[in-house]
Formats: C-alpha cells, structure tokens, sequence
C-alpha cells in the first residue's frame, strides 16, 4: 500500500494522462473496429465470410482431410505467439528482480527518461500486463480452432446434407462462426503485440508513449480498413 502511495505521489501527472490515453485508445480502437466492420469491410470481416464459404465447401466434400490439414495450419500461429509471449513474460520477470541494474543501463540509453526504480517497476508491470493478456488471448484461439476442427470432423456427409439431415448454410454458420470467433481472438493477441511497441515509448517520455500509441492505432486502422490486401480480399472474381 506505500509503494502505490508514493507512486501516486512521485509520479507526474502528464504520466499518468499517458497511461490513461493509452488504454482509452486501445479498448476505444477495439470497439470502434467491430462497429467500423458492419459499415465498412475490415479484413477480419472479409476473411470471416471466406471462412464462411470455406465451411460450406466443406460440406460438399466427402473426404476432409485438406480440410483438417489447413485448420492445423492456422492454428499454428497462435501457438507460435504463445509460446514466444511466455518466453517475453520470463524475461519480464527476471528484469523485475534486477529492476536497479536495468534502470541504470536505461539511464545510459540517449532520450531515455531518468526515473526512479520505483517507476521503471511499473513501466515493467505494464508491459507484463499487455503481454499476460496476449497470452490468454492466444491460448483460446488455439483452443477455439481446435473446436472448429471437432466441428469439421463430426460434419455428416455430403449425401446426408443433400438429404436435409443438416442444412448446409446451417453448417457454415456453425463452423464458420467458431473459426472466425478464433481468428478474432487471435487478432486480439496481436493487437496487444502492436500496443507493447507504444508502451515500450514510455521509458523515453510519457510524450513519447502517448504520440507513440496513437501512432500505433493510426496503422492498425490503415491495415485492417485501408491496406492492399483488404482490396484484394474484397475485388470480384
């Protein structure tokens, strides 16, 4: 309880407005990107109806093992990043018990701040904090296309859906629902990867970490609502 006293005692005000604007901004940009999505085609909307037409293809095929074989696949990424966020959240932890050192070698850095331990501590919290939630987030993508997987292999068989045992839209609203719950999940543990990179800017200002989150948020807006790719995805056959 003293520690967070003196925190919010030595800590300048214009720190904490930072810190302030940067979760505004990123739980903000997360909700205006779902509600900008039902306007205006995201890349996560349009790779969610490709799913969608992915899982009723599915049901026309009798044998699926592309078909598992690419779920497989894609949840390799997520489970790339988890692992690699685990191994972010070791060092964090280690930096935290040697928080003097690391902040006289940040002291030696040009434009770095001169704080005290006690704020480089939680300079450090921070960054475990985003990197904790991308962790979660990652896991339950690799949990959800497992789900989605489970879906596919217990699909019923071409002549069955042909015989209205299961309507095939039914189907793909079912399976794709489940692989894009997945990929947005997983697009949330990247977005917390881009938002590190702004909280990283606080060890040389709260100037630097505030222009450098809305710098962030500015080309996750351009890349999910305005890249190349996205034209591509969306330009008629």
């Amino acid at each position: 309880m003293d520690k967070v006293l003196d925190l919010m005692r030595w800590l300048p005000w214009y720190d904490w407005a930072a810190v302030l604007w940067f979760f505004v901004a990123w739980t903000g940009y997360a909700t205006f990107a779902k509600r900008r999505a039902a306007q205006k085609p995201s890349i996560l909307a349009s790779t969610n109806r490709i799913r969608w037409e992915w899982m009723l293809q599915t049901t026309k095929r009798e044998v699926r093992v592309v078909d598992g074989v690419v779920v497989q696949n894609l949840s390799t990424s997520p489970s790339f990043f988890a692992s690699t966020t685990i191994l972010i959240i070791g060092g964090l932890l280690a930096l935290l018990s040697t928080t003097e050192k690391a902040t006289e070698l940040v002291r030696d850095l040009p434009f770095a701040a001169r704080t005290t331990t006690l704020v480089f501590d939680l300079k450090l919290l921070l960054l475990l904090m985003v990197f904790i939630y991308a962790f979660f987030r990652f896991t339950w993508s690799m949990r959800q296309y497992t789900f989605g997987a489970l879906l596919i292999g217990a699909a019923p068989e071409p002549h069955e859906f042909d015989a209205g045992v299961m309507p095939r839209e039914a189907f793909a609203d079912r399976a794709g629902g489940v692989m894009a719950m997945a990929a947005e999940t997983f697009n949330d543990g990247l977005r917390a990867y881009y938002m590190s990179f702004a909280a990283i800017a606080w060890f040389f200002s709260p100037l630097a970490f505030a222009v450098g989150t809305a710098m962030v948020v500015y080309v996750l807006y351009q890349r999910e609502f305005h890249s190349d790719v996205l034209s591509m995805l969306n330009k008629k056959a």
